[in-house]
């Protein structure tokens, strides 16, 4: 199958039939195999029911009912689990996306050999204070730290190679972050291309403030993760060692002033207590990398959830 599209969605049932019209007109065009796969993260309205209809029109949808809302990483895990197309692409259901990216986007992965190519909505319709503003401190707070030169990493707008998306986890709410963890499991040919931006046709967008707050918590988790998750005494250690150090020198500095001056007040002196407090958060700090390198060793399946019901999808 050449492609899988990924739609995760949350009470978007106005938009759904357009926008599987114009996928299937665009595959259509260009004689591409695809499917469409749609997750169903826990809506309210009837989202679920237009679905299984359309569905039952065109044998290319499919569609996963998660039992309630457990946000888009985990809409799009799944997704990622269920795709069997060599290329797969994401978009969002509201229609802000256009489809017609697809066939430039799918050229990307199969002929330039790209790993992964991110959507980089150049001009937006979003409103500037509240999202417009806040985004372009998001992607350059991402760009600094992850090294991974792209305008928009948030853009749901995305293709990757099959492999890509096979080989990585995506969990709490680090679709964020996608490109920095496709980087960090080895795959470093990642690259953006400008893309539509549409205006909301439809309903209202379903995110608020703390999404930029989140945001920049999980590119802090992500970073760390990344670097430390199968080696977190790396990270304790060296600090324990470093604090310990620092305590155990002022110390002996200490007991030596104190020998060798008999009028010298040891408890009275705040570099006493000093040393005494690094020496203990060393300590901490190496006791937190043995428990962190135990959990790492033993850690549980971290991508469980309820799927009420699934159409054209085996297992």
């Amino acid at each position: 199958m050449d492609i899988s599209v990924i739609i995760p969605l949350f009470n978007e049932e106005e938009s759904l039939p357009e926008l599987c019209a114009w996928i299937e007109s665009v595959m259509t065009e260009n004689n591409f195999s695809y499917e469409v796969v749609m997750i169903d993260d826990g809506s309210t309205d009837n989202s679920w029911q237009v679905i299984q209809q359309l569905s039952q029109q065109n044998n290319h949808i499919k569609g996963i009912k998660f039992q309630r809302n457990y946000g888009k990483s985990a809409a799009l895990n799944e997704g990622f689990k269920a795709a069997t197309g060599n290329v797969v692409i994401t978009m969002d259901a509201d229609l802000q996306d256009s489809p017609d990216e697809i066939p430039s986007l799918y050229k990307m992965i199969v002929e330039d050999k790209f790993d992964l190519v991110s959507g980089w909505k150049k001009k937006r319709y979003d409103n500037t204070l509240t999202k417009n503003i806040p985004s372009k401190i998001f992607n350059a707070a991402a760009r600094w730290s992850s090294g991974i030169k792209l305008h928009d990493f948030n853009c749901g707008l995305k293709a990757y190679r099959s492999k890509t998306i096979k080989s990585i986890e995506v969990y709490g709410e680090m679709h964020r972050y996608i490109p920095v963890i496709a980087k960090w499991a080895g795959f470093r040919k990642i690259d953006e291309k400008v893309v539509e931006h549409r205006a909301r046709k439809y309903g209202t967008t379903k995110f608020g403030w703390e999404r930029f707050i989140n945001g920049f918590l999980d590119l802090a988790t992500i970073s760390f993760v990344s670097r430390f998750g199968k080696k977190p005494m790396h990270f304790f250690g060296l600090w324990g060692t470093a604090s310990f150090l620092i305590g155990f020198i002022m110390s002996v500095y200490l007991i030596i002033a104190k020998f060798t001056d008999s009028e010298f007040s040891l408890t009275n002196r705040p570099s006493f207590y000093i040393a005494l407090t690094s020496m203990i958060i060393g300590m901490q700090l190496f006791l937190a990398g043995f428990i962190a390198e135990l959990i790492a060793r033993n850690a549980a399946e971290r991508n469980v959830y309820l799927i009420e019901e699934k159409i054209g999808i085996a297992g």
